[in-house]
C-alpha cells in the first residue's frame, strides 16, 4: 500500500529559471505550489554579483543575513513534505532560504532541496544545509539545470519520496 503524502514545492527564484523547474516538480509531484518572495524584492542591482556592495552580495557575506519573507504558505502545517527550491549563489543556497526554513516547523516533515545554477554542482550546498539544520529529515537533493523531462522528474521523485 503506498502511503499519501501531501506535498509542497517551495521556491525561490529571481529571473524565473528556478520559476519553471519547481513548476515542472509541481506537476510531476502533484504538490501545491508556493513561492518564496522577499519582503523588498531584489532589483537588478541587488544582484549584481560582481558588486561587493550590492544587496545580495552583502547578504551571502554575512551568515547571518535572515532577509524578511513577503509570507509563509498558508496552512504549512498539513504537509509532511517539502521540496525547496532556489538558485545557488555563492556554492550555497540564498540566505532568504534560511529565513524561510527557519521560520516552518518542520518536526516530522521531510525537506527536499533542488537548485539551479550557472556553474555550481548542489553538493556543498546540500551539506552546508545539512549542517545548519543537523535535525532536519533531508533527502537527496537535486541539481536541476537545463529542462529536466517530466520522467526524469517523476523518476526522482519517486526515489526520494520511498527514502
Amino acid at each position: 500500500m503506498i502511503q499519501e503524502t501531501s506535498i509542497l514545492v517551495a521556491y525561490f527564484s529571481c529571473t524565473g529559471t528556478t520559476r519553471r523547474v519547481a513548476e515542472k516538480v509541481a506537476k510531476a509531484a502533484q504538490a501545491a505550489l508556493f513561492e518564496i518572495k522577499p519582503a523588498q524584492p531584489y532589483t537588478a542591482a541587488d544582484l549584481n554579483w560582481h558588486d561587493r556592495a550590492s544587496r545580495s552580495s552583502v547578504e551571502m557575506s554575512d551568515p547571518t543575513s535572515r532577509p524578511a519573507l513577503a509570507g509563509i504558505p498558508p496552512h504549512l502545517d498539513s504537509y509532511d513534505t517539502l521540496f525547496i527550491g532556489f538558485p545557488i549563489w555563492w556554492y550555497v543556497a540564498p540566505t532568504l532560504i534560511n529565513t524561510f526554513i527557519e521560520q516552518i516547523n518542520w518536526t516530522g516533515k521531510r525537506l527536499i532541496p533542488f537548485a539551479t545554477s550557472g556553474g555550481s554542482g548542489i553538493e556543498h550546498c546540500e551539506a552546508q544545509l545539512h549542517r545548519q539544520y543537523p535535525h532536519a529529515a533531508w533527502r537527496s537533493g537535486r541539481l536541476l539545470n537545463g529542462n529536466p523531462s517530466a520522467e526524469q522528474l517523476a523518476a526522482w521523485i519517486a526515489e526520494v519520496l520511498k527514502a
